[in-house]
């Protein structure tokens, strides 16, 4: 029978890793299955200049190190591996990797949410020199420079509007005739003088070679193609949770993230908790999914005190 186990941390990101620090300092010894890709989002940005503490900027890998040997220096376990399955039917709960199984009395589900890309060679290429899919992390970058952004929804439309107070100009291409995005966002977008639009378009190649210089557009109506010189790429069609383990056990929203109580890291299962991306639609930035990995960590420490069953 494997030892049962505090508390269990799947996902080594900002999210992970603040709860493992956490975990950690109250005395759960939290063990943090990072997985075999850990870092999340922060490991495809080049430069990160907006999280509290850094005077100079720093890379997200130089980062998520930090945070790593932090976790690990008061007293986190961490194992680079994959969890494949996990079961909630009951406590203590079962996470499973593949090469064996593990118990927990309770679990922080911090794994993340992937950004969805368009699938061009090019695009990963020239990921973090000058293609992001974060606006609000990124932008900065492209001060009074011409930028795109590719999506129809409100996410595209929100992160258009963002660059506008910052580029020079914003491209927003849509491979429809119209937006999806909320009439008030395009109404906002149409009324914008810095915001262009190309309709009907389809961007098939990113043009650069140590960093963006520009895009090839293709119509989807007539197949035809032209060249826009862009010193930035934003993707906004969408994000992807990484919930598919736990949505058979866990409620989700529409778009698949891990529903939690308003103010909570709680989930709708007791001594389950999800912090960071994989529950956050909204903001998607280091310093929140950080915060709440601090709240999963304060929760669990409550849950397993104020529940003697488990412990």
């Amino acid at each position: 029978m494997p030892e049962n186990r505090d508390v269990i941390i799947i996902g080594g990101g900002p999210a992970g890793l603040t709860a493992a620090i956490y975990a950690a300092r109250a005395n759960l010894h939290p063990l943090v299955i990072e997985g075999t890709a850990p870092g999340g989002q922060l490991m495809i940005t080049s430069d990160v200049e907006n999280y509290p503490g850094f005077r100079d900027p720093l890379t997200g890998p130089e980062l998520i190190a930090a945070m790593r040997a932090q976790a690990e220096r008061v007293g986190a376990q961490i194992v680079t591996n994959d969890v494949t399955a996990v079961d909630l039917s009951k406590q203590p709960f079962l996470v499973s990797t593949g090469q064996e199984n593990l118990l927990a009395k309770s679990i922080i589900i911090a794994t993340g949410a992937a950004a969805k890309w368009l699938g061009l060679a090019s695009e990963q290429r020239l990921m973090g020199r000058g293609v992001s899919a974060c606006a609000t992390c990124d932008g900065f970058f492209f001060r009074d420079r011409d930028v795109a952004v590719i999506g129809g929804g409100d996410t595209a439309v929100e992160e258009t509007l963002y660059l506008a107070k910052i580029a020079r100009s914003v491209l927003l291409i849509h491979r429809r005739a119209e937006l999806r995005a909320s009439k008030i966002m395009q109404e906002r977008a149409a009324g914008h003088a810095k915001v262009n639009f190309a309709w009907n378009s389809v961007v098939t190649e990113i043009l650069g070679e140590d960093s963006v210089t520009g895009i090839r557009l293709q119509d989807t109506r007539t197949g035809a193609t032209r060249e826009i010189p862009i010193a930035g790429v934003f993707i906004a069609i969408g994000h992807q949770p990484n919930t598919a383990l736990f949505s058979r056990w866990l409620e989700c929203d529409d778009s698949g993230y891990l529903k939690t109580v308003p103010g909570t890291t709680r989930t709708s299962l007791p001594g389950i908790f999800a912090a960071g991306d994989v529950q956050d639609r909204v903001y998607r930035q280091a310093v929140t999914a950080a915060s709440s990995g601090c709240m999963a960590a304060l929760e669990t420490e409550r849950f397993l005190l104020a529940t003697p069953a488990v412990v």
